[in-house]
């Protein structure tokens, strides 16, 4: 625990540091001081309020086991098995099949996941995904990964101010345009490179925890596949409006995020296929634990299309309709 709050404190300070130097383009000396006071209770905000933010951000719905009991009861067994406390359970109305985890704690934790991916994935892949993001909160990530989303939407909210004031003649003390065009440039990147700092690594180690949880890691493996193939052809409106959560996901939501360069926030989805097929391996799975995509039996139906089933619809049908293409009960119907 002593590490995770280390390095969100780093992180704090870091960006707190962008957000000042910001303020300070905007207002001068004065708006330096009202940019930190500004900063310190954002930071505290977001400390305590971050995954209420993050949820809200993406219109997350939380769900129980009477609304969804079959994710509900692949959460809590998973959970159970990581030695978890049972996280809350939310779903957000998007056809894009994706899933996040966030809180600031394995005690005050949640799980979310898109009806996109419950609508899609078979129940085999869906707890694969879902016990990458219990690792996620396992190895405490969840911190600092959502702690960094909310402080770098405020950078690029800042960023905004600052091109806004150029516009119209706004200018530091000295008057030096230049210093503010860059800062409206570099303060994003900067933060966007932190945040990358954070996630690309811990995505792979949560890959590999994810499929120790789950005892499979070929169902992570095909999981992945399978998201990255139908994300990159379906917008997630809530993700494009505010891409400093990108990194939340478990596969990059933004359009065109596809490479395993400095921008991506994510590693390379064929990297990740190709480490947990190693890790596949090392385990013994190769034998014991086939291929969902291969020896499964291909009437399975999606957890989430069992609930259907049984309670009359989906959240998504009772509101925020599912595209035709993503209707359907997961790939072994």
């Amino acid at each position: 625990m002593s590490t995770s709050l280390l390095k969100t404190g780093i992180l704090l300070a870091v960006m707190t540091a962008i957000f000042v130097g910001m303020g300070g383009l905007i207002g001068g000396q004065s708006g330096m001081v009202i940019a930190f006071f500004i900063a310190l209770a954002m930071n505290a905000f977001s400390f305590w309020n971050a995954d209420k933010i993050v949820l809200r951000m993406h219109g997350a719905q939380e769900v129980d086991e009477r609304s969804a009991p079959d994710y509900y009861t692949i959460v809590r067994d998973l959970a159970h098995r990581a030695g978890l406390p049972m996280p809350r359970v939310y779903v957000m109305h998007a056809a894009q099949p994706n899933a996040f985890a966030t809180g600031r704690s394995p005690e005050r934790s949640a799980v979310c996941a898109s009806t996109g991916l419950l609508e899609m994935l078979s129940r085999e892949e869906v707890a694969a995904v879902m016990a990458h993001e219990l690792a996620h909160i396992k190895n405490r990530d969840t911190l600092i990964m959502t702690v960094s989303a909310t402080i770098a939407g405020a950078i690029s909210m800042m960023a905004n101010m600052l091109q806004f004031s150029m516009l119209f003649g706004g200018r530091n003390g000295r008057g030096n345009i230049l210093g503010v065009i860059a800062a409206a440039i570099i303060a994003p990147f900067a933060a966007m490179l932190i945040q990358m700092a954070i996630s690309r690594s811990r995505e792979y180690y949560a890959d590999r925890v994810g499929a120790e949880i789950v005892g499979n890691p070929h169902w992570l493996a095909s999981a992945l596949a399978r998201i990255h193939e139908a994300a990159h052809g379906v917008r997630m409106e809530s993700a494009e409006r505010i891409p400093a959560s990108a990194h939340l996901f478990i596969i990059n939501p933004l359009i065109g995020g596809t490479i395993d360069n400095l921008f991506s926030t994510h590693p390379n989805v064929q990297n990740r296929i190709d480490a947990l097929e190693a890790l596949a391996r090392d385990m013994g799975a190769q034998g014991d634990a086939p291929r969902p995509s291969e020896n499964q039996p291909r009437r399975r139906a999606s957890p989430w299309s069992r609930n259907q089933r049984r309670s009359g619809g989906t959240l998504a049908d009772r509101g925020n309709p599912i595209p035709p293409r993503t209707r359907r009960r997961g790939p072994w119907s």
